[in-house]
């Protein structure tokens, strides 16, 4: 039976404002991904998600980010790669205080927002995003996109690489994201979002914004907890692929 992982990004809040709903996602997916402080999250944030995950068996992964609290993350930023390292050890090493104490550990590394889409092709910023990983922890898996330098650079480091797909967003003939600042870069009618999740674990292939097939070979599929109505969408996502023989399971 075909597997796959399905992960969201949870923690999105600071202080009293939260943006996703965790609880409920939390009973759906199978892996967190859990913004450590730079684009989102807080301590305590930190620590009630972990604690929640580790109730429900879900894997916890660390959401790494560019500083940027006011840009969500999403703004394109140049940080020297030494900074950028020791950044991303420092994020992974204040989330793995709170798993621990949940009873659990950071399984996996996941960059958010703008540093996701840089370590693309950017070698240099994946290189950084790889050795922070290392120093945290040289065991954890990185997850990311398919044919990125950053997947090919953690592989060359020895450490696990996983590819991911996402079914809420639009990609383009290359196999890469389309940028959030143009239109139709996010997809939000929910049938076309449970479809592409079945054909994405089951063909490995999504209809790209040209119109044309891409190979998306992925172990592990991402939903937004930031869209609207995401954890009865993630529900629905799961369904459908339990309807199609594909089983939802962490990678990690």
């Amino acid at each position: 039976m075909t597997s796959i992982d399905l992960n969201a990004d949870l923690g999105e809040g600071f202080g009293r404002w939260r943006l996703t709903d965790d609880e409920g996602l939390l009973s759906v997916v199978t892996s967190a991904n859990v913004a450590c402080g730079f684009h989102a999250g807080d301590p305590a944030t930190m620590r009630r998600v972990c604690a929640l995950a580790a109730e429900r068996g879900v894997r916890i992964g660390a959401q790494v980010s560019y500083r940027d609290l006011a840009g969500f993350g999403r703004r394109a930023m140049d940080v020297p790669s030494a900074e950028l390292t020791a950044e991303i050890a420092y994020q992974i090493g204040a989330l793995e205080v709170f798993a621990r104490a949940a009873g659990t550990r950071v399984s996996y590394v996941k960059p958010h927002g703008a540093l996701y889409n840089r370590a693309v092709d950017d070698e240099e910023q994946a290189a950084a995003v790889v050795a922070g990983v290392r120093l945290a922890d040289a065991s954890l898996p990185v997850l990311g996109l398919p044919g990125s330098r950053l997947l090919d650079l953690a592989a060359a480091a020895g450490l696990p690489a996983v590819p991911e797909a996402f079914a809420d967003r639009a990609y383009t003939g290359r196999g890469t994201l389309v940028p959030r600042d143009r239109e139709g870069a996010v997809v939000t009618d929910p049938e076309t979002v449970v479809a592409r999740s079945v054909g994405l674990a089951r063909d490995g292939e999504v209809t790209a914004r040209s119109g044309e097939r891409v190979a998306v070979r992925a172990r592990s599929l991402c939903l937004h907890g930031d869209t609207p109505g995401a954890v009865e969408l993630a529900r629905r996502v799961r369904d459908r692929l339990r309807d199609a023989d594909v089983r939802v399971e962490p990678f990690a």
